[in-house]
């Protein structure tokens, strides 16, 4: 049984990325119980689907495929042995720290539920950014990131409720498919060409499937 190690969130700060001006990827730990929603459009919606959490990079982040953001202990745990420092739940930007769950492994468009309400239902893995190498403050993190194939999911809300440290996560739906997050992860930065196997994927983001045909387009 998968439970909620860890519900974070936004912490704003200045990020050191040329450009990027306040960020919000530094996620603390909250306390109690943290509704969540829906957040609507990216650009014009409420950001993040957790009440209090907060989204600056709205042309990049947020909306209702990118409302909640859930990362691995296990695959922390892991970087933290590859890196040599300890990590803290939280410092990825992930408003949900899991344990026990297969986060990389879930299908795209697997649905969980969390708590007595809360569905969640995973929409493409989360890819690494200049805002992520400047928080992290390693050489080449984009890099190390992408290749460890270890990104952590994005997810949309299919039923709101509220989410607590503690939580029992379980599998309510797995589509009729084998492209888990760590593969969609793999062919979009990685093995391009292989991208039209996207395309039929039941649960992928119509959003996305445009964004890959527009770059099959450009190939």
């Amino acid at each position: 049984m998968g439970r909620i190690l860890s519900v974070n969130l936004a912490v704003p700060e200045q990020s050191t990325a040329k450009s990027v001006g306040i960020t919000g990827i530094n996620k603390m730990p909250a306390t109690g119980r943290v509704p969540v929603r829906a957040p609507g459009p990216q650009t014009t919606g409420l950001g993040s689907g957790l009440v209090g959490d907060q989204v600056f990079d709205i042309a990049h982040h947020g909306g209702d495929d990118q409302a909640v953001y859930a990362y691995a202990r296990e695959d922390y745990d892991w970087w933290q042995t590859e890196l040599g420092r300890p990590l803290r739940s939280g410092l990825f930007g992930d408003n949900l720290t899991t344990t026990g769950v297969d986060v990389n492994g879930a299908l795209v468009g697997e649905q969980w539920r969390i708590g007595a309400d809360l569905v969640l239902q995973t929409t493409y893995a989360r890819i690494p950014c200049a805002t992520f190498q400047a928080k992290m403050g390693e050489k080449q993190w984009v890099k190390r990131f992408t290749h460890r194939l270890r990104p952590g999911t994005y997810l949309k809300v299919v039923h709101p409720g509220d989410v607590g440290q503690g939580d029992e996560v379980t599998i309510e739906h797995r589509p009729p498919h084998d492209i888990t997050i760590a593969e969609m992860f793999r062919l979009w930065m990685l093995e391009p060409q292989s991208l039209p196997r996207l395309l039929d994927v039941d649960g992928l983001s119509p959003d996305l499937k445009d964004d890959i045909r527009q770059r099959l387009a450009r190939q």
